[in-house]
């Protein structure tokens, strides 16, 4: 591993653990010549599906992307990033479980629906306006609605 403070190519691991739910090895480094410390995280490169979108065309999974809509659904909510990080963990896994090549981005959708009802119920409406294109109160009212009867 590279240093990214003085470009050497010999670094020493000091620390290695489990980190975002065993996804990820977490590893505390220090260069050899610097003596600098950095932290690099090692994960496993694994063939996610394409993802199908209402319009037929099809791209590559990003999660990214996902990690966009679950931030713009909980701005100014008092969720930490590490839930956030582990909702898309959980969403990888179950697309790893699948054997399908694709998977509709409706599928998608509903998988970040009901990770965000258990982290926040006002993203949770958020996201569900957007993604279902609420056009009027009412709408807004059932979800909240159902939001209670699950409680």
């Amino acid at each position: 591993m590279r240093c990214p403070f003085c470009a050497e190519h010999e670094t020493r691991v000091l620390d290695s653990r489990l980190a975002h739910e065993g996804d990820q090895v977490r590893r505390r480094r220090e260069c050899v010549v610097c003596k600098a410390r950095f932290t690099t995280y090692e994960v496993a490169e694994l063939q996610l599906p394409d993802v199908v979108k209402h319009n037929g065309t099809r791209e590559p999974f990003d999660d990214g992307k996902l990690r966009s809509g679950f931030i713009k659904a909980l701005e100014k909510r008092p969720v930490n990033r590490e839930s956030v990080e582990q909702a898309i963990s959980r969403i990888k896994r179950s697309l790893i479980g699948k054997s399908d090549s694709e998977v509709a981005s409706q599928f998608l959708g509903e998988k970040v629906m009901n990770e965000l009802r258990n982290l926040d119920h006002v993203a949770y409406v958020r996201f569900a306006s957007v993604y279902r294109s609420f056009e009027d109160v009412s709408e807004f009212n059932d979800v909240i609605a159902n939001l209670h009867d699950a409680n």
